[in-house]
């Protein structure tokens, strides 16, 4: 028997043993075209391909989440008739890490011990990875320019194939599960603008503007004078474009400029970050906080929007690295580190802010997701003309692996609102009643 013949049958056999244990109605087929049902319920709308031997061979030397997004990049697996978050979701994915956590390794490579050979090719999806060395602190030379710059310099029209038409890269809020992307992104930015009290006059910041949805919103609905800064500068050009068609150059400003450079005391009557903190890192949370105190006004509102992750029962163990920070941070989001709410909550005492709202929009971000997959599905074959299929393969499965977190609460996002804290009144309305009209 030769050596394809018994990777074939290898693969085969360990398939259809792990199939009755998993309760999923997907079918795979393998690299000859045959098709295994992994259920008699099986159907084949949604089919996980295995198109070479070499993705058993490199999952066999590196089983990790990393390895999955690799081949999966260099199309060595597939998934044909739907998203990857559509067959994510056709199977239980807490079931199979069972599955997998019992099963003999001694077995697992005995079974596949055919696909123990060398490479049949390189690997080229190490190129698509950030590799460069990250420090942890803007002291140590922490270079954020840079790691803002490989998430969000990728293109501007790469961007605009997945978000609404404001190029809002952020949790919407959804007044129903049926509301458009559009519509969520639209209600999202009235509420941070509520949220804040916005009204004319009042002097605005925008921490890590982005396409500048939020500044050109609150100019033009609530009269605000608006800045914001981005490190990115495909986000720079593109917002000083909207800017000037917009005819807004006397109500917004955006500069090109690290947020912590941003010189001045009580500059600013309301500052919104929103879903830029992920990017600071945990060491640099102090500066962040000190920053906005500096920079904004007594009483001054501050509403921080950001993705979080649960709380370990040991909080000393937190900061170990999960599998699913590690492939993330190696392909999408170089630097990125998520805390937890109790920490922002207890961040934002320590620097004398009072807080005021605590909202979770966990459900909120799933749909966002949810939206941005389709989108960037559909819209495929256009994001391979711009980016190429490796990297827009990598982004599907980004999508897929966060909208799945969110679903699951493994990962939540919250919008607080928090002011400058002062002996006093804070001058908040006694309800939040005008937020919901």
């Amino acid at each position: 028997m030769d050596r394809y013949t018994k990777q074939l049958e290898a693969i085969s056999s360990l398939i259809l043993s792990i199939a009755p244990k998993i309760d999923s109605d997907l079918s795979v087929r393998l690299w000859n075209g045959e098709i295994i049902a992994l259920s008699q319920n099986s159907k084949q709308d949604i089919v996980f391909c295995i198109n070479s031997p070499e993705a058993i061979r490199r999952l066999i030397f590196a089983p990790k989440l990393t390895t999955v997004f690799e081949i999966y990049a260099e199309n060595l697996i597939d998934i044909e008739g739907g998203t990857p978050l559509a067959a994510i979701r056709r199977w239980d994915h807490i079931g199979m890490l069972s599955v997998a956590r019992s099963m003999s390794k001694l077995k697992i490579l005995k079974t596949l011990w055919p696909f123990i050979f060398k490479a049949e090719k390189n690997s080229d999806a190490h190129n698509l990875g950030y590799d460069k060395i990250i420090a942890n602190k803007i002291s140590e030379g922490r270079n954020d320019k840079d790691l803002i710059q490989f998430h969000y310099d990728v293109s501007n029209r790469f961007f605009s194939l997945f978000l609404d038409p404001e190029m809002v890269y952020s949790s919407g809020y959804f007044k129903t599960p049926q509301s458009s992307l559009e519509e969520a992104q639209i209600a999202k930015l009235d509420m941070i603008c509520k949220r804040l009290r916005l009204q004319k006059g009042d002097r605005f910041f925008d921490v890590g503007c982005g396409w500048g949805g939020l500044v050109c919103h609150a100019a033009q609905h609530y009269g605000v004078q608006a800045y914001g800064v981005t490190l990115s500068e495909a986000q720079y050009n593109y917002v000083q474009a909207k800017i000037k068609r917009l005819g807004l150059e006397e109500k917004v400003t955006v500069e090109l400029r690290d947020y912590r450079s941003v010189d001045g005391s009580e500059r600013f009557d309301k500052i919104a970050q929103i879903e830029m903190f992920e990017h600071v890192g945990l060491d640099n949370h102090d500066k962040h906080f000190e920053q906005m105190y500096k920079l904004l006004r007594s009483r001054g509102l501050y509403l921080h929007q950001a993705s979080t992750r649960m709380a370990t029962r040991d909080i000393k163990n937190f900061r170990k690295k999960t599998a699913y920070q590690d492939v993330i941070t190696k392909f999408i989001f170089p630097g990125g580190e998520l805390d937890y709410i109790g920490l922002t909550l207890t961040n934002l005492e320590r620097h004398r802010f009072e807080v005021h709202d605590v909202e979770s929009w966990r459900e909120h971000f799933q749909l966002t997701l949810e939206n941005w997959t389709q989108r960037l599905w559909d819209s495929r074959e256009s994001a391979r003309e711009e980016i190429g299929w490796p990297k827009t393969r990598l982004w599907l499965l980004y999508f897929a692996l966060f909208a799945v977190a969110f679903e699951r609460n493994t990962v939540s996002v919250f919008q607080t609102l928090a002011s400058k804290r002062r002996t006093g009144p804070s001058h908040l309305p006694l309800t939040r009643e005008d937020l919901y009209i």
